[in-house]
């Protein structure tokens, strides 16, 4: 399937709503210029941003979607409800918030950022996230960071508790050295769709001889490398770059296709966050 997509592709997620098959991602980018750089990923082509509360630059995507000369109906923007914000009446707040600080309607999706605060608070926020949805806040909702433990607990309240609702997304972070096969086992069994954030190791593998060599042999960059490794495991990968070229570059990751024996040999099974990893969390 990954041989057939392009920029312009989209995978149907739970919700009954679509998702471009590449992201670009805003983390820690200074809110001064988001704006800029994320017009310039919608001139390449991109029409899906992922934002955070967290991330304080909600506002600047919001401005770049209304600047962008596109229809709203065209980009997919993401934000995430923060761990500060956990717990129903919080959640609520939060969404208005970012509904406000965004200049938006809705969001296209809205995630849990982190499984912080106990069970208590987790379940709250969901049910936050259900009603934002149902009011037309959002369109599709989901979790990140969740581990296994996490995602089960979810599940069993949604069935139990009447609130209802469908995990649409999981966003993790997701490359070789952190490929996580029991959680996207679980949630693709699910038909969840899977985001990968920090799908370039955050530069801290790119020296991996693998990755060299594969580089060479398709006449690509390491990162495009790792992109497409994300594509083919069915993965949305949500790369992150302010510099115009790496944004180009970033994208051009569809003329290409890495063979079973290249999956193959950027098959490991390490346990490597360049991250935070809330999953591990037991609260």
């Amino acid at each position: 399937m990954a041989s057939s997509l392009n920029i312009q592709s989209k995978y149907k997620m739970n919700s009954g709503y679509e998702m471009p098959v590449l992201g670009y991602g805003v983390y820690q980018t200074p809110a001064s210029i988001v704006e800029e750089v994320t017009l310039k990923a919608f001139q390449v082509g991109y029409r899906h941003v992922d934002s955070a509360k967290a991330y304080r630059n909600e506002k600047p995507c919001g401005q770049a979607i209304k600047n962008s000369g596109l229809d709203r109906s065209e980009i997919f923007f993401t934000t995430k409800i923060g761990p500060k914000t956990m717990g129903y009446e919080k959640a609520k707040e939060a969404i208005d918030g970012s509904l406000q600080e965004a200049g938006q309607e809705y969001f296209d999706l809205i995630l849990i950022h982190a499984p912080y605060g106990g069970k208590q608070a987790r379940t709250g926020t969901w049910r936050a996230l259900v009603e934002a949805q149902k009011a037309g806040k959002t369109r599709s909702i989901g979790v990140s960071n969740y581990g296994v433990h996490h995602l089960d607990e979810l599940e069993q309240y949604i069935k139990e508790s009447g609130v209802g609702g469908s995990i649409d997304v999981g966003q993790y972070e997701l490359h070789p050295w952190l490929p996580r096969p029991d959680i996207v086992e679980w949630l693709q069994k699910r038909n969840v769709v899977v985001q990968a954030y920090s799908p370039l190791t955050r530069g801290q593998r790119i020296e991996e001889p693998v990755l060299q060599d594969l580089a060479k042999k398709h006449n690509k960059t390491p990162g495009q490398i790792l992109l497409r490794w994300s594509l083919q495991k069915g993965f949305v990968p949500l790369p992150k770059s302010v510099t115009p070229s790496r944004i180009e570059e970033n994208a051009d990751i569809f003329d290409f296709q890495l063979s079973d024996e290249d999956m193959k040999a950027l098959h490991t099974e390490e346990y490597s966050p360049v991250t935070w990893d809330p999953t591990v969390d037991r609260s």
